[in-house]
């Protein structure tokens, strides 16, 4: 899959797959199943290293983790790697090093939060020949500024700034938006307004493609959000294997 996939999935009108990856040996497996992308997400920092929020990740992080994955997916999905919490927000330049670093690691794109202040950046790491993918709505490197995980773009004004980031994205040159925690009815309107493809995350079912953590809906992370559908209960299965193998240890 690469970027010229994203547009003939919006153009056809199917849903694709998008899910996060922060290890090898999980790489492998995604390799070898129907997800259509991966995302190498700076969730890591809550996932893979216990932190309580994204903004812990660094670029060192990012990198390592960006390799692994890449050496368990080969070339058979496309990888977009989250650049983290101000890796972009200092000047074009350094950001676009850091974009760099993320693509000679293994990444196929990179992924930025918001928009605001930082448009030249977006423009410039495109016009640089690095695919951009934005990420709107709940922006979790901004979780101190908006002093919790909630739901935004609930009342009018907040609506139309989102569609508004959305289109000023779009015109940068992105080649798709994540959309995280917003109401259904704002992300199906997005996603029919622009023409890039737009991924959802706790936004209901309207848009062109979803994305998961991976250890949330395969039930490995303790209390994942609420919008998430468990397909496993890998944690229980896990504990239980761990037990069995010690009872069979003692008992000899």
């Amino acid at each position: 899959m690469n970027i010229n996939d994203f547009y003939n999935f919006k153009k056809g009108k199917e849903r694709f797959s998008m899910i996060t990856c922060y290890d090898y040996t999980f790489a492998r497996i995604i390799a070898e199943a129907d997800i259509d992308c991966v995302l190498v997400g700076d969730s890591l920092a809550m996932v893979m290293y216990g932190y309580g929020s994204t903004i812990k990740a660094t670029m060192d992080m990012m990198k390592m983790h960006t390799r692994a994955v890449k050496n368990g997916i080969k070339n058979k999905k496309m990888i977009i790697a989250d650049m983290p919490f101000m890796s972009f927000r200092t000047d074009k330049y350094t950001a676009a090093k850091n974009a760099s670093e993320l693509v000679m690691a293994g990444a196929d794109a990179v992924k930025l939060e918001g928009v605001d202040g930082h448009e030249d950046v977006v423009e410039y790491i495109i016009k640089s020949g690095i695919p951009v993918m934005g990420h709107l709505g709940l922006t979790p490197q901004y979780i101190k500024l908006f002093g919790g995980y909630s739901i935004r773009g609930r009342d009018k004004k907040a609506a139309q700034k989102i569609m508004n980031d959305a289109l000023r994205l779009e015109r940068l040159g992105c080649f798709s938006i994540v959309i995280e925690c917003v109401p259904e009815i704002l992300a199906s309107e997005i996603t029919k307004k622009i023409k890039i493809p737009t991924i959802g995350i706790g936004s209901g079912r309207e848009t062109d493609g979803q994305v998961l953590v991976l250890q949330d809906m395969l039930g490995l992370f303790p209390d994942p959000p609420s919008f998430v559908k468990q397909y496993l209960n890998l944690s229980n299965d896990v504990k239980l294997a761990l037990n069995r193998y010690t009872k069979e240890i003692k008992g000899r």
